[in-house]
């Protein structure tokens, strides 16, 4: 299935998409996370989606869609696949022993649809197309061998970031935690309909340009193993977030680096799941605000 949180007429609800069409299992859950935190709430949806008209659906409405789930946590990778390294350091150099791990701030979660505010005074932020893990079972302490089993499925997050300060201090939180610097959605696909994650290709388009091109088939640290490694640490609800990490962009984009401006609008596409476009906008005039 493919699961989204979307706009009716009392709010936020959880769906399935069909088709561009949308079923509301609002009768099966009250959010996408408590469905996918339910087994038999979630093969009772399957089962409704499976038995339903299309022509009898209302249509999907990209620009009415919310995030998929609302984390109590956002946690993101560094340096994750094969090639993409630190500057200075050698691509060619031995993989490093446990994953880079980082948080995103509650703040950081934007809609697919929603623009991202460039902040004032940025001067270097920057996209990073991700495939996202959404926790679908409690896990604390999972062995390597049950992780899969508490991933409720997998989305897109945008892990944007802006370079200047993340580059001007030891820590990564202020460059990577704007509010809105977490675009994700549009739905989460489920791991039955999904497959293997480390057989996906992960792409982004700027400008009509792809310029990042890498299969999860080359990141140092699976999925399972992430999840087995954070869940001896905290413990992962479902709903939370789990990004796992960015590839290097393609040569010819590295050395043509331009800083995101008001008005670009970058793609990420992941096979077997979906797009997520977002677009960038100036902030709005301070002078204004005070006024409006």
């Amino acid at each position: 299935m493919r699961l989204v949180t979307y706009d009716a007429a009392s709010g936020p609800r959880p769906g399935a998409v069909v088709g561009d069409r949308v079923l509301d299992l609002c009768g099966y859950a009250g959010s996408v996370a408590e469905l996918l935190a339910d087994a038999g709430a979630l093969s009772a949806a399957a089962a409704a989606v499976a038995a339903s008209d299309p022509s009898a659906l209302p249509a999907l409405e990209p620009s009415g869609l919310h995030a998929p789930v609302t984390p109590g946590k956002i946690l993101c990778l560094g340096y994750n696949y094969r090639g993409h390294v630190p500057d200075g350091v050698d691509p060619t150099a031995n993989d490093p022993e446990y994953p880079d791990v980082f948080v995103k701030t509650s703040n950081t979660l934007a809609g697919p649809a929603e623009p991202v505010v460039i902040p004032p005074g940025a001067t270097d932020v920057d996209y990073e197309g991700e495939v996202a893990v959404v926790i679908g079972r409690r896990a604390q302490r999972v062995s390597l061998a049950d992780a899969l089993d508490h991933v409720g499925g997998y989305t897109i997050l945008n892990d944007v970031s802006d370079r200047a300060w993340q580059r001007g201090q030891s820590q990564w939180a202020l460059g990577k935690c704007s509010d809105g610097f977490a675009p994700l959605g549009p739905w989460i696909v489920t791991p039955d309909e999904l497959g293997d994650p480390q057989d996906l290709l992960v792409e982004v388009v700027r400008d009509g340009v792809v310029t990042v091109s890498q299969s999860t088939s080359t990141t140092i640290f699976s999925v399972a193993y992430v999840i087995h490694h954070l869940s001896q640490v905290l413990t992962l609800e479902p709903g939370d977030i789990v990004s796992t990490g960015t590839p290097q962009k393609l040569p010819a984009a590295q050395d043509a680096h331009r800083p995101l401006a008001p008005g670009d609008a970058v793609t990420v596409r992941i096979s077997r799941i979906g797009e997520l476009t977002t677009t960038f906008v100036a902030a709005p005039d301070a002078s204004q605000e005070a006024t409006a």
